[in-house]
């Protein structure tokens, strides 16, 4: 049970900071040892359930930003500055949806193992992060997005498929590669990140909910304490990134992966 509640804390961090969740869980669970004891049956479906507390803590932190986009979105569309956001959301939704339906057994197999290749990305994409927040200046914010910019940020979001990149990460850069506010660049990676979330539970949810039942209390504290962790980071990386830039993340990322190289290696 300390194994699911330092993988919940270690989810509910990394889903918001750029430093790619998924690669933290492989790397503390499969490479460290912790959680090596939770079965490999129910290791897929027990990560799904503990970005169902993420997705738990978008939720309930956006819930009036949420509730505003969609009725907006029906009943004034795209001619709202608040209403149009929720088919941005839908559209910038849709290439990590195929890419994720076609090609996530293949990356589960080829790369979720390869721990070489998961500690490059997490170097390659905290060095991309950083750069890309120093040159690009920032003077937009979610509402100048056009559908153009919405699609091409949901374009980037097919890297996070690839445990180490991040969603958060990926979808920031390239927020902020088309000149969007730090801030906006997070709330709008936090916005697309809801749907991406709710659908691989949705998919996974129909062949795990026998192992849910049988380990019931193993799942339900994974999702309680990375929706706990989730909401404080949220707000924290909310109040960061308005003084802020990324490189202390960029400095995390490159010292974990090579450590994670060096720890491999030996």
């Amino acid at each position: 049970m300390l194994s699911v509640i330092i993988l919940g804390f270690i989810q509910g961090i990394a889903e918001f900071l750029p430093i790619s969740s998924s690669a933290h869980l492989i790397i503390f669970r499969d490479l460290f040892g912790i959680g090596s004891n939770i079965s490999s049956d129910i290791a897929m479906s027990f990560d799904i359930a503990l970005h169902f507390g993420t997705l738990l803590a978008i939720g309930i932190y956006f819930f009036k930003d949420f509730i505003t986009m969609i009725k907006k979105g029906f009943t004034k569309g795209v001619k709202d500055k608040e209403g149009k956001i929720l088919w941005y959301i839908v559209v910038a939704t849709i290439p990590a949806a195929i890419f994720g339906v076609l090609f996530e057994e293949v990356i589960e197999n080829a790369i979720r193992s390869n721990f070489i290749l998961i500690a490059c990305a997490l170097i390659v994409m905290g060095i991309i992060i950083y750069l890309v927040d120093r040159y690009f200046k920032a003077k937009r914010e979610i509402s100048d997005l056009t559908l153009k910019d919405a699609f091409l940020i949901g374009c980037s979001q097919v890297f996070a498929l690839i445990p180490g990149f991040s969603r958060s990460g990926t979808t920031i850069a390239a927020g902020r590669c088309l000149k969007l506010k730090r801030e906006d660049a997070a709330k709008f990676s936090f916005f697309l990140s809801a749907p991406v979330i709710l659908g691989a539970v949705i998919l996974d949810l129909k062949d795990s909910i026998g192992a849910i039942m049988a380990n019931f209390s193993t799942f339900a504290v994974g999702i309680l304490v990375s929706f706990i962790v989730g909401i404080l980071c949220i707000k924290f990386l909310m109040k960061y990134l308005k003084k802020h830039d990324f490189k202390v993340f960029m400095w995390y990322r490159l010292i974990l992966g090579i450590i994670v190289i060096i720890w491999t290696l030996i």
